[in-house]
């Protein structure tokens, strides 16, 4: 695992909380392009820390323009919201709608976060290779994070 500390410091209270570092980023992208090209998917991958903030961003060649967009907000979504971003999407699917009204956020699949020692350190989003797929090549670039 490839994970950096940072420390924050307000008001004699400290907190220590690791992320993902640019390094685990790079992992997490060649692995997800790997699989992505093992199925004939073009896609975008995005990487965010702990925070939301991008890291990493990688589009493939024919990847569809609106990707990279999708791609970061399903990371954003499962990096801040600490689940994958599936999970909201079947929320909207299951008749709760009032999801899309939380700011920020992409309730679609293929946002997963990466957790170390219980706390989320960043996650990944994949756009291009539609639903279900997106989360197996995002999963996939998890994996290559743990490693």
């Amino acid at each position: 695992m490839t994970v950096t500390s940072v420390t924050e410091t307000a008001h004699a209270a400290s907190r220590t909380q690791l992320t993902i570092t640019l390094t685990g980023a790079r992992n997490a992208i060649a692995a997800a392009q790997q699989k992505a090209l093992e199925n004939g998917w073009h896609i975008s991958v995005a990487v965010v820390d702990h925070a939301g903030q991008l890291v990493a961003l990688e589009r493939s060649d024919s990847a569809i323009g609106i990707s990279p967009d999708v791609a970061i907000g399903k990371a954003r979504t499962a990096a801040l919201l600490q689940a994958p971003s599936q999970e909201f999407e079947q929320f909207i699917n299951s008749g709760r709608p009032s999801f899309l009204a939380t700011p920020g956020v992409t309730p679609l699949e293929g946002g997963v976060p990466v957790w170390l020692n219980g706390m989320v350190i960043g996650a990944v989003g994949v756009s291009g290779a539609h639903g279900a797929n997106d989360s197996l090549v995002a999963e996939t670039a998890v994996l290559a994070v743990s490693v």
